[in-house]
């Protein structure tokens, strides 16, 4: 029997900066129930030295939830294993995947695929400290490094370290002469790699991403992986992802469509906004919900050109739009 957050890894979606914010999250979790979310990635010096309630803190209908950490140093991210443990994340996730330049400059992110000892050590100091599971998301591979080899290594000496569940990037990391846009899309996806490691390391809780754009596709995966993580097309298409995505536990979808999510959604909002908040923090995340719908695009102007300034009124207008279109 899996614990619960293996469970929920069967459907997770990805860590990506600037866009999974608490806010995000909140949305994402309206429409599944059983998904895993992941937080932006946060560096470890950053926990250390920063502003941790605004880094950590999330709601408690996020869960099941997971913080991914950067960082490099084994000191540094046990202490901030260690110092995030309160806000009650149920996985820390190191992050050996992200190919950024910044990133790279702080020698962490996918570079650390060059260094699995360091890795093993990192991980080895974060399990030392917390009480939850540590997972790492990685590549297949950087640079010149032969895949089929580099993997099979990396994830052995994960394995001997006592971790349980790893996500893997079907792609290299090209280091040198891509940039992070292209590093998500020019290396070719070897989805039979990452399959093969399934095969070769039956006892990890594998899932795989990268290129996986459908809730069909996740489902093709799921008959080989453990899980299938699902990054942009997650955030861009909420609905046509999320919102049938329960369905992969057996479980019936929270809500029949969309509009029932932007109704939903709509409290949270005026709570929000009554607390101070904008209403261009949340509806930023929700641009996509009508994606292939009636009313999608009149739904994305009246949001984009309208919640930097306005209220409420601006949501309940576009949400109007939407209505209409669908009823002609």
């Amino acid at each position: 029997m899996p614990d619960p957050i293996s469970d929920a890894a069967r459907l997770s979606v990805a860590p990506m900066m600037d866009w999974t914010d608490r806010n995000c999250r909140r949305f994402h979790r309206l429409m599944s129930r059983r998904a895993l979310l992941y937080t932006e990635m946060v560096t470890a010096p950053a926990i250390i030295h920063g502003d941790r309630p605004r880094l950590l803190d999330h709601d408690a209908a996020e869960h099941p939830v997971a913080l991914q950490l950067g960082g490099s140093d084994p000191a540094e991210l046990a202490q901030a294993t260690r110092l995030a443990a309160p806000w009650g994340y149920d996985e820390i996730n190191l992050n050996c995947g992200c190919p950024s330049d910044r990133v790279q400059s702080g020698a962490f992110g996918a570079i650390l695929m060059t260094t699995p000892q360091v890795v093993a050590d990192c991980v080895a100091a974060m399990q030392d400290v917390g009480a939850v599971p540590v997972t790492v998301k990685c590549r297949i591979g950087v640079d010149d490094q032969q895949a089929e080899q580099v993997l099979p290594e990396f994830l052995d000496i994960l394995q001997r370290t006592g971790i349980r569940r790893v996500t893997i990037h079907a792609r290299k990391a090209w280091l040198k002469g891509l940039s992070p846009k292209e590093n998500r899309e020019v290396p070719p996806l070897d989805y039979p790699l990452v399959h093969a490691m399934k095969a070769q390391f039956p006892a990890l809780h594998l899932s795989i991403n990268g290129g996986i754009a459908t809730l069909d596709q996740a489902r093709d995966q799921l008959a080989v992986m453990d899980g299938a993580m699902i990054g942009r097309a997650a955030y861009h298409e909420p609905w046509n992802i999320l919102g049938g995505a329960d369905a992969l536990w057996g479980d019936v979808p929270p809500f029949a469509a969309p509009a029932e999510v932007a109704v939903a959604m709509r409290p949270m909002i005026v709570d929000h906004i009554a607390k101070g908040g904008r209403l261009h923090q949340f509806t930023r995340h929700m641009l996509g919900l009508f994606h292939g719908q009636p009313g999608a695009r009149a739904w994305k102007r009246t949001l984009s050109e309208g919640a930097s300034k306005g209220g409420i009124e601006v949501y309940d207008a576009a949400l109007a739009q939407v209505t209409e279109a669908a009823l002609a």
